[in-house]
């Protein structure tokens, strides 16, 4: 995937228009765009969302929030780690190794990554190298969170 580009995708009307393709548009997006409306957040505002384009068209993205060790379950010592969720590929584009690229850009990051995948997506999270987390309260909350560790990080590090 020569060439291909992740960009920080800007808070604005045409981004959040683009938005509307992916079958993930919800509650995350109606609120960018009601704060928008309100002027509360300024057209261009730095977002969580990054992305893939193919010319015009946003084809790909995924967000990526930074969780900071004080709220951290997964673990020991607890440590500053990603949550990455809204990964999507548009159908036209996907199995042709654009969720690779965003999930490698994250990665890029150098800090443990949490996800929850979709049904029926962890082969591709297994090929990503992620791993089943073992913290029970996240399960009691309906979550089945897997964990990437970057070098230095061991599972045995994991809360269990």
């Amino acid at each position: 995937m020569e060439n291909v580009k992740v960009e920080n995708l800007l808070i604005n009307y045409k981004t959040l228009e683009k938005f509307k393709r992916f079958r993930e548009y919800g509650n995350q997006e109606l609120t960018m765009m009601e704060d928008l409306e309100n002027n509360i957040i300024e057209n261009d505002s730095k977002s969580p969302f990054y992305g893939i384009y193919f010319g015009n068209n946003l084809i790909a993205r995924m967000s990526l929030y930074e969780v900071s060790k004080q709220y951290d379950y997964y673990f020991e010592p607890s440590q500053d780690y990603l949550t990455l969720w809204k990964l999507e590929v548009l159908p036209d584009y996907q199995n042709k190794g654009y969720g690779e690229v965003l999930v490698n850009f994250a990665k890029s990051f150098e800090l443990p990554i949490k996800t929850n995948p979709r049904i029926n997506s962890h082969g591709f999270w297994g090929k990503m190298g992620f791993i089943k987390a073992h913290y029970e309260m996240e399960r009691d909350l309906g979550e089945n969170p897997l964990i990437w560790l970057p070098e230095g990080v061991k599972e045995k590090d994991m809360k269990s």
